[in-house]
């Protein structure tokens, strides 16, 4: 990997957090305005319609790219991203968007401690130890000794575990199938789901806010399309510490938008969370 193609992995990678964060601020819009399910079953139309439309273009069209040796393994991590990305939206609505980026910041370190048991990885004490100071640092952000607990910040971190999970399970399929394949039946599967479900819920939206909408399924598009590319040109070892920089974006945009105020508390925890993903990251991509 040359160095000019790493350099333009992080680039790519920046661009990346910044679409991703202005789709998390589309998306509490209209989780405001509209049912949770709706939003993610309209993002999950565009996002079907994208990867069917790669994969045709591929050698030996969708027939090839959806051949998989474990169908019920990519169905069920399909399922997993689409029970994450409502919970994490509607966490944005519970929350903000700055606070459950400082949770879900910890989805890396939540990947790391169950590598060991889910596919078998050596983890050793150094990234142990980073995963229980990420973890201190999720306490310092719930802050659940002092009399103003509030259990939506447990929401955040659920999205956060399903998200890890989803991660560890795309990683093992793709012993098997190649990364067109698990995105293909990524977008399929999500959009089938959501369908089902988000028709149940649907509410009539105004013209003004089918612009957000479409906007919001083109960042989508346009995000995934990016991050495809990130990873076409530069080692994911390289590029994925700066992946944490659309906490920072989000936070602006809550901020800015939305008028979040982000507390001591969770300004401490999310700069402990980073600093031990980070390290993580770092670790693993020393042993490896």
């Amino acid at each position: 990997m040359t160095k000019q193609n790493e350099r333009l992995g992080i680039l790519l990678m920046i661009i990346t957090t910044i679409v991703f964060a202005s789709q998390d601020g589309l998306s509490k819009y209209l989780a405001t305005e509209y049912n949770v399910y709706m939003v993610v079953m309209i993002r999950y139309w565009f996002f079907a319609a994208f990867v069917i439309s790669m994969s045709s273009r591929r050698t030996g069209g969708i027939k090839r790219v959806a051949k998989t040796k474990s169908p019920i393994l990519q169905i069920f991590r399909s399922l997993i991203l689409v029970a994450e990305m409502c919970i994490t939206i509607l966490a944005f609505t519970l929350l903000g968007l700055a606070e459950t980026h400082a949770i879900f910041a910890s989805y890396p370190l939540i990947i790391a401690m169950l590598s060991g048991p889910i596919l078998g990885e050596y983890v050793g004490w150094r990234r142990w130890l980073a995963i229980c100071v990420g973890f201190i640092g999720i306490l310092i952000i719930l802050n659940p000794g002092n009399g103003i607990f509030s259990p939506y910040a447990l929401v955040p971190l659920a999205g956060a575990i399903l998200f890890a999970i989803y991660g560890l399970l795309t990683r093992y399929v793709g012993q098997y199938d190649d990364s067109s394949t698990s995105f293909y039946w990524t977008g399929v599967v999500g959009s089938i789901a959501m369908t089902v479900i988000g028709l149940n819920f649907w509410d009539p939206v105004s013209r003004s806010d089918w612009s957000v909408m479409l906007l919001l399924s083109a960042s989508g598009v346009v995000g995934h399309y990016l991050l495809i590319k990130c990873y076409e040109v530069a080692e994911a070892s390289a590029i994925q510490p700066f992946a944490y920089l659309q906490l920072i974006w989000a936070s602006m945009i809550g901020i800015i938008i939305f008028g979040e105020q982000i507390t001591t508390n969770v300004l401490i925890g999310a700069c402990i969370i980073v600093g031990a993903g980070l390290f993580t990251l770092w670790r693993e991509r020393k042993v490896s």
